[in-house]
């Protein structure tokens, strides 16, 4: 297990070593065609700051050498904005006094129709709150049941479960899953996750291993970038998304590096604010640390960042999103879990990619691939 692991790396010495690095450091980085967690780290350190154009032109060279000029388009649905977690960060936590919405099967089949009028929407991410007494694996089944007629490619982004129920949902047409970590700093883990299941730092931080234990296709990570020094937690990442590949080499992997905004009210504020440009910098870090990850921006980010970073280095992006539960449909005036940047529609969205040279793909992925793939691997010849 990735606990494990990481019990062996100092998050203090990695934050010494990422801000110990050179400007030699970061010239051999950008000299390799294949960079370790070492390079990785040079790469985001301050002293890379400067180069920011010849990361930019590298990383834009390996994502058009993987990806092409494609962007893959997917919408989140939150089905339930109830949470018996305390995340001092986050609006759906159960202290909060708001009212709590859990759509039911018609309401959801009534949100997958209204998402298919917005634009020909094939990735779906299924959102939830951490309920599993009253959302849990019975009613993630059904919601994914239901989506099947109307989505090609559906994921969920729940509360950790047991790898036995990954591969529960999984037959029930499941194809990947995202995870935040929120932060790897597992000293201040709990400072920001107090009571309920994301408190428990194990738990959390192995579930990727479930994942890949149970045969997921896709696997999305990210750490919130607002709690600890996002260059360590990104470090932290990096690491972990090398662990995974090496141990579940089948699985397909995704990163993103959602950025906490100030709070306007009395709310919580973060501890660390991450500059566009340093948004930029990890971005193309990551690109060319793996260039074949899928990299991720939401609707947080703005839409002038979004159109730019399409041509760098991103390589899907969500369009048109609603982040209370029911928004598209049954209640677009609940409680949002986080406002959204980018509110234009998804087809304003399209039109933008494609005046930049992408191309917006909504679908790019089927279960029937899976199927091809098993039966030629069966029809080949044993050597």
């Amino acid at each position: 297990m990735f606990s494990d692991e990481l019990e062996k790396i100092s998050w203090e010495e990695t934050t010494k070593a990422i801000y110990s690095k050179t400007e030699a450091d970061v010239i051999r980085a950008l000299g390799k065609s294949r960079c370790d967690v070492d390079d990785f780290m040079a790469l985001i350190s301050p002293a890379a700051e400067k180069f920011l154009e010849p990361m930019a032109h590298l990383s834009k060279k390996y994502t058009e050498e993987r990806f092409g000029r494609t962007i893959s388009m997917f919408i989140p649905l939150y089905l339930t904005n109830s949470c018996t977690n305390s995340c001092v960060y986050c609006g759906f936590h159960i202290s909060n006094p708001m009212a709590r919405t859990i759509l039911t099967p018609e309401e959801i089949e009534n949100e997958y129709k209204a998402i298919k009028k917005l634009a020909p929407f094939e990735n779906l991410l299924i959102v939830t709150g951490e309920n599993p007494a009253k959302a849990g694996v019975p009613y993630l089944a059904k919601a994914l049941d239901l989506a099947k007629p109307y989505f090609s490619n559906l994921k969920i982004e729940v509360m950790p479960l047991k790898t036995e129920e990954y591969a529960e949902l999984v037959h029930h047409g499941l194809n990947g899953v995202i995870c935040f970590q929120e932060t790897y700093n597992k000293a201040r883990y709990k400072v920001y996750h107090p009571r309920g299941m994301k408190s428990k730092f194990e738990w959390r931080v192995n579930g990727f291993d479930r994942m890949g234990q149970a045969g997921v296709h896709s696997i999305g990570m990210g750490v919130l970038i607002g709690l600890e020094d996002w260059r360590t937690d990104v470090t932290m990442m990096a690491y972990h998304l090398r662990y995974l590949q090496k141990h579940y080499w089948k699985t397909k992997y995704s990163v993103n590096f959602p950025r906490m905004r100030p709070a306007e009210n009395e709310g919580f504020q973060p501890n660390v604010i991450m500059s566009d440009k340093e948004l930029a910098q990890v971005t193309f870090a990551m690109r060319i640390f793996d260039h074949d990850v899928d990299i991720s921006y939401s609707t947080r980010e703005p839409a002038n960042i979004r159109d730019h970073m399409a041509t760098l280095g991103v390589t899907t992006m969500s369009a048109e999103s609603k982040t209370e539960p029911g928004g598209y449909y049954t209640y677009p005036q609940a409680l949002e879990q986080f406002h959204v940047s980018d509110e234009r529609t998804a087809v304003e969205v399209e039109k933008a990619l494609k005046a930049v040279g992408r191309e917006p793909v909504w679908k790019d992925w089927d279960a029937s691939f899976d199927h091809v793939a098993q039966a030629m691997a069966q029809a080949a010849p044993v050597r």
